[in-house]
């Protein structure tokens, strides 16, 4: 296959239902170049207002941590998982990964992508069918890819992606009511399903990971945590955790913005604070509803030892009034950040955050609440071991998390 790269690209907002044209990227002497359209500057829709706010004229990124793409664009590109098994793909069709630039990897995206941007023209090939999906055979393959081994199954592995970000394998699917048929996701919208996300393990993670990640779904939606449905999968092999997805309402793509796309912070250099994280939240939504919500999860994070609490893992999302509303959780699970520290830090604290820096971020961005939600996510995680039973973690991660998420 010749290469020939993508030097111009037109992105639409395809939210609720309703097709809009943003405007158009353009590759020019190595530049990344973007002009909205006329009339969606005239719909008053802010996709991106700290960064990338609506005005005339050509716009080039104040960064260059998104290789030249505004953060918003950038949102829309798959990282890890994603990333890999675009590389794979292209390479087999024998061309460099290194030779794609952003609009190329945007292109690949097209319609398929988190959130409600779509980018026309598409590269990707986006055949589908009804068939069922079998999840110990697709979790077999995901193992085959990380290991670099048969070429054969890079392109299946990447539609079912959906250019979703984060580092473990993972495919976008549609689910039955019941939970017992799970179908491709780029489709239409069956009958009877919902669009879901279901994880598998890479090679680094314990067995168990999936009843884990389902355990802290539970405990955080008892302390109080906004969290969509979620559900632990079940089948001879393995536990497979999955997550209905909040940026679909049925097939309705919801516009999603990440902390790290909407502030321009690279998530693979940890260096912002959850200060940062409710001042921005407060910024955006004008709201402090929605800094509670982000509060609360700060504290969730940070008493469950999930340090893996980056950028890219708190979003906000455009509702149907174009207001601007925190997002619910994703990617809850006891990890170890960077050197073992938050990724986050907690009022300068990372190495061992715990109740008194906590109670000091609700106390400067004017919680009154805070206590309680503090409270409330304490009882929470001392009830550790309940969640875990009920997920079925094996004793010994049960036993190892419960060592380590001692309320401080």
């Amino acid at each position: 296959m010749t290469y020939e790269p993508t030097e111009l690209l037109t992105i639409y907002l395809d939210a609720r239902n309703q097709r809009r044209k943003v405007g158009r990227l353009a590759l020019k002497d190595r530049q990344i170049l973007f002009e909205y359209d006329a009339a969606f500057i005239a719909s008053g829709i802010e996709i991106s207002p700290i960064k990338l706010p609506l005005r005339s004229g050509v716009l080039i990124s104040d960064t260059g941590i998104f290789d030249g793409l505004s953060g918003v664009f950038n949102d829309s590109l798959p990282d890890g998982w994603g990333r890999l098994l675009l590389d794979r793909t292209v390479e087999k069709h024998g061309i460099n990964r290194r030779q794609l630039n952003p609009l190329d990897r945007l292109a690949y995206v097209g319609r398929h992508g988190m959130g409600a941007l779509s980018y026309e023209p598409e590269r990707g090939d986006q055949t589908t069918h009804d068939a069922p999906l079998a999840l110990d055979k697709l979790a077999d393959e995901s193992a085959i890819v990380l290991a670099g081994e048969n070429e054969e199954v890079f392109e299946e592995l990447l539609r079912l992606n959906g250019s979703s970000a984060g580092a473990r394998p993972k495919i976008v699917a549609q689910v039955s009511a019941d939970k017992k048929r799970i179908i491709h996701g780029q489709q239409k919208l069956q009958s009877g399903f919902t669009h879901w996300m279901i994880k598998f393990p890479s090679s680094q993670d314990v067995r168990d990971v999936g009843a884990i990640e389902y355990a802290y779904s539970l405990m955080a939606r008892d302390a109080g945590i906004d969290m969509p449905e979620t559900h632990l999968f079940r089948t001879k092999k393995n536990k497979y955790f999955g997550t209905r997805r909040f940026d679909r309402d049925g097939d309705a793509r919801i516009h999603m913005h990440s902390l790290g796309g909407l502030i321009h912070a690279d998530h693979r250099n940890p260096s912002l604070d959850y200060d940062t994280l409710l001042r921005a939240t407060l910024g955006l939504t004008k709201n402090i509803q929605e800094a509670e919500k982000a509060y609360a999860l700060a504290c969730f994070n940070v008493l469950a030892h999930n340090r893996d609490d980056h950028a890219k893992n708190f979003s906000f999302l455009l509702n149907a009034s174009n207001e601007w509303i925190f997002a619910p959780a994703y990617d809850l699970v006891f990890s170890y950040g960077p050197g073992g520290e938050q990724s986050m830090l907690v009022m300068g604290e990372g190495k061992n955050p715990g109740t008194t820096e906590l109670q000091a971020l609700g106390k400067k961005h004017g919680l009154k609440n805070a206590p309680n939600i503090l409270a409330r996510v304490q009882k929470a995680v001392t009830n550790w071991s309940r969640y875990a039973e009920q997920a079925d973690v094996s004793a010994k991660s049960a036993r190892d998390i419960a060592d380590k998420i001692k309320v401080r």
